[in-house]
């Protein structure tokens, strides 16, 4: 595993941004562990964040894009730290868009915020997290319709690495497949119990034998056929 993973998962969990119990998850299943990212507040936070996701990015789509896009709302701070984050760390001059909930009619009109989005351009999608793609199936319509453009890929935090809803695979399988284009994250669950089962984090083991086996047993239950 990268160094920066490893450090990823050790400021997800600095951040309380990942935490472990027993959580109830919006599709009514059951979770030894919960993340959040609307827990990153700070400049600090945000600025760690940003040069995490940038060195992702960098690693699975290079420099040959033009936009970085977050959809609203979450993807907006995302996309904002990335691009500056790019800027300092690979001296590629990236446009951050995202997307409004509502049109805007007056004024800085139309449903984008940031960057216009024109032919050609090459786009990045980012997000915190992907569990069913319903974001995706929202976004990948405002996209196309902004002229001929290509979708090279779509960034999360963490793949959760549980079936989508359709199939057997991942979400982001899933999406992959729809649509198109890559699906990765910074970090997958795998990465996360790798980095941390009997490992001291914050002064205490996080994953010990009690809560790996409920991880395992919420897999062997939800876990995707196939993970990326």
């Amino acid at each position: 595993m990268e160094q920066y993973k490893k450090e990823f998962i050790e400021f997800m969990v600095e951040s309380d941004v990942l935490k472990f119990g027993e959580f109830t998850l919006k599709s009514g299943r059951k979770s030894p562990f919960f993340m959040n990212a609307g827990a990153y507040v700070t400049g600090a936070q945000l600025r760690r964040l940003g040069q995490y996701y940038a060195q992702a990015i960098h690693e699975h789509y290079g420099d040959d894009f033009d936009v970085l896009f977050g959809p609203a709302y979450k993807g907006i701070p995302l996309s904002v730290a990335t691009t500056i984050a790019y800027s300092e760390m690979y001296g590629r001059e990236i446009r951050y868009c995202s997307n409004r909930k509502e049109i805007k009619d007056h004024g800085d009109t139309g449903i984008l915020l940031g960057s216009e989005i024109k032919d050609g351009d090459r786009i990045v999608i980012i997000e915190d997290v992907t569990t069913s793609g319903k974001s995706i199936a929202e976004t990948f319509p405002i996209l196309q319709e902004q002229g001929d453009v290509k979708i090279v890929g779509l960034m999360v935090s963490l793949n959760r690495m549980e079936r989508g809803l359709s199939s057997n695979a991942s979400a982001l399988e899933e999406i992959s497949k729809k649509y198109g284009f890559e699906a990765n994250a910074i970090v997958t669950m795998e990465d996360v119990v790798e980095c941390l089962y009997q490992k001291e984090c914050k002064g205490k083991v996080l994953i010990d034998d009690t809560l790996k086996k409920a991880i395992d047993d919420y897999y062997a239950k939800y876990g995707a056929d196939k993970t990326r």
